[in-house]
Order: C-alpha cells, then structure tokens, then sequence
C-alpha cells in the first residue's frame, strides 16, 4: 500500500465516521480526492469491510432524522435518496424505521400548524394551500386529504 493510498484510506474513514454515508457519497469523494478507480474501489471494500460504511444503516440513519427533525413526508425521503443512488430494496427497508402513527400524527400537527399561519378566508383554498404545503413537503396526496378531511 502506498503512501498516498494510506493517506486517502484514513482520509475516507475520518469522511465516514463523521456521519453515516452512502456508497455514492463515498465514490464522489474519492474521486474529488482523485483516487484512482482501482484504489478507490479497494478503499471502498475495506470500508464495508471494517464497517465505516454501510448503506442500510445510513438509510435508516436518514430517513429516521430527516422525518423527526425536518418532518418530511416518505416521497422526499425517497427523492433524496434516490438522488444518491441508493437501490430501491434498501429505501424500503429504510422507510419502515418510521411508525405509521407517529408519521400520520406529525403530518396532523404540520397541517395544523400551518393552518394557523395562511390567511385566508374561503375555506376550500385554505384546505388546498394546505394539501399543496403538505405534499411539497413530501406527503402522499391520499394521506394528505384524508387528514385534512379528518382533523381540519
């Protein structure tokens, strides 16, 4: 192992340890650090190997925090994840990391929140305005008007 192959494997741990990663942030990274493709690959391999890395613990990692802390909706999970190409299989299990209630009572509560802010006085728009927030938010269409229906 070369000098510089050392220096970007330790480089890559320290990248890792910081927080979860996905594999194509890992892959981006090195090659900003212009690992070659080979070097890299092996990077990556003892990164699985000694668990710096891990994609199923990363997504659970993201779609866990993501939903607590900026309440969004399973479709900009999905988005965002998906934008660091993480297969599909691996989204799913993710997803499940999120309680049924707990998301159906988050999404109650944005809307109810939100409802306080719009002004606006017809109350089919106030109800769309909301629908169109919650959505944008990452919120099924179906789940999004049944909680309006149901507790606004």
């Amino acid at each position: 192992m070369t000098e510089r192959h050392q220096y970007l494997l330790t480089k890559a741990q320290q990248y890792c340890s910081y927080q979860e990663r996905s594999l194509f942030e890992v892959k981006t990274k090195l090659a900003e650090w212009l690992a070659q493709e080979k070097v890299a690959e092996e990077i990556i391999n003892h990164l699985i190997h000694n668990d710096y890395l891990n994609e199923e613990r990363f997504v659970k990692n993201f779609a866990i925090s993501k939903f607590r802390q900026k309440k969004w909706g399973k479709n900009k999970i999905i988005y965002e994840l998906k934008k660091k190409k993480v297969p599909d299989l691996i989204i799913q299990i993710g997803l499940q990391e999120i309680d049924e209630k707990e998301y159906e009572e988050c999404l109650k509560d944005l809307l109810q929140k939100k409802a306080k802010e719009i002004k606006e006085d017809n109350p089919q728009k106030k109800k769309t305005k909301l629908a169109n927030y919650a959505t944008n938010k990452g919120y099924r269409t179906g789940l999004v008007w049944d909680v309006i229906n149901k507790y606004l």
